[in-house]
């Protein structure tokens, strides 16, 4: 199982939905699956106590991703599944993993009744360092979330899927994070919608034909600078139908709000090799608090 697929794994609900996530990706790309548990030592006190002891944690941390992987490879005949077991700090020892996999994937809890999602101290840092795609699964994620509904509005996993959006800037676009959204789309056999948000400069205002004009300009500037950064990406992906949207706006809200027709949101991070300040960046950081479908964040320099 030389290139995989690898998901963190707690036993919590959003690591199991990011392992079924993880599943369905692995047997859309032909990789085999890692599933990656990590556990903290236990403190020599709490080794000493009968109930709470080093062979009882060891225990139940091994049990986790066997039978997890037994319940994978029972619904996802074909992927191959592996389980490992890791002592140490999730953070580090995810990151780790994150440079030798294709794709890392994580869960991540919905906060119920403010409409937003929780990623984790541990989400975060490893977003803000690894170098791999890495996906963020919020938990409750089923398969037929991504697809269409049916044609009588039922949710179903047989439909076609949602379009992969992609958050594009087209002052700096990327070319790995433009390929990983086509890739994705083309596998998934849908759409890809491009959303490119940008700002009023600060002397617009709403007043006289002229400004109008003016406004008119630069926004048919910025629909022909996204369309020129994908037209060799059309070229290369044919088959993948594209929808171009350059609008002005906060591009973080207009992810947001894209992400609920979606089976999948890509976002970038920016690469930074400083030993301090890393950082994922205040659009792709609102992007996985508040979008309702999977999250990918592509590393690039």
């Amino acid at each position: 199982m030389s290139r995989t697929i690898t998901v963190g794994l707690d036993g919590s609900p959003e690591s199991r939905a990011a392992a079924e996530w993880a599943a369905r990706e692995a047997k859309l790309r032909g990789l085999g699956l890692r599933l990656l548990h990590v556990y903290e030592p236990v403190p020599e006190p709490m080794a000493q106590a009968p109930l709470l002891g080093a062979e009882t944690h060891q225990h139940w941390s091994e049990k986790i991703p066997r039978e997890t992987a037994g319940g994978l490879r029972l619904r996802h005949p074909g992927v191959e599944v592996r389980a490992e077991l890791e002592a140490g700090r999730p953070a580090e020892v995810l990151g780790a993993a994150a440079r030798t996999t294709e794709l890392l994937v994580l869960g991540s809890r919905g906060m119920s009744g403010i409409g937003g999602f929780l990623v984790g101290s541990v989400g975060l840092a490893v977003v803000a360092r690894a170098e791999c795609p890495v996906v963020l699964v919020r938990a409750g994620e089923q398969a037929a979330d991504e697809h269409q509904r049916d044609p009588v509005g039922i949710p179903s996993a047989a439909t076609a899927y949602r379009p992969v959006v992609l958050g594009l800037d087209t002052g700096h676009p990327d070319a790995t994070m433009i390929e990983f959204a086509f890739d994705a789309a083309a596998r998934r056999e849908t759409a890809l919608r491009v959303v490119h948000g940008w700002s009023r400069p600060s002397y617009y205002s709403y007043g006289g034909a002229a400004e109008l004009w003016r406004y008119e300009e630069l926004a048919r500037g910025e629909a022909m600078a996204l369309a020129d950064v994908l037209r060799p990406w059309r070229e290369k992906y044919p088959a993948v139908d594209v929808a171009e949207a350059s609008r002005p706006g906060n591009p973080a809200e207009q992810l947001i709000n894209a992400s609920r027709e979606a089976s999948l949101v890509v976002v970038g991070r920016r690469i930074r090799r400083k030993p301090f300040g890393v950082h994922i960046g205040s659009v792709t950081h609102a992007v996985l608090h508040h979008a309702t479908a999977p999250v990918a964040v592509v590393a690039h320099d």
